[in-house]
């Protein structure tokens, strides 16, 4: 799917629950909702979207809430980005 309209839903999504009272619930029930209802391979794109630095299509509600669940958005088979700290192994 193209990560426009990947970055177009999830905008939608967010703008539902950006008018929640409690800001860090609302970004865990936005992630929630992603997780819930998207299909893994869309995750696994808005996810790779994200960490590789081209989220300004996001909503910033939107992206802080994919950054702040990566761990929980991203797909059993989908392995962490390697950290350029750990060096190669």
């Amino acid at each position: 799917m193209e990560i426009a309209h990947l970055c177009r839903m999830a905008n939608q999504i967010g703008r539902f629950y950006a008018g929640q009272p409690d800001a860090a619930e609302s970004r865990k029930a936005a992630a929630t909702h992603l997780r819930r209802f998207w299909d893994p391979r869309m995750r696994r794109e808005l996810v790779a979207h994200v960490e590789g630095g081209g989220a300004e299509d996001l909503d910033p509600f939107v992206r802080e809430a994919v950054r702040e669940h990566l761990e929980f958005l991203r797909p059993a088979d989908t392995p962490a980005p390697a950290s350029p700290a750990a060096g190669p192994r």
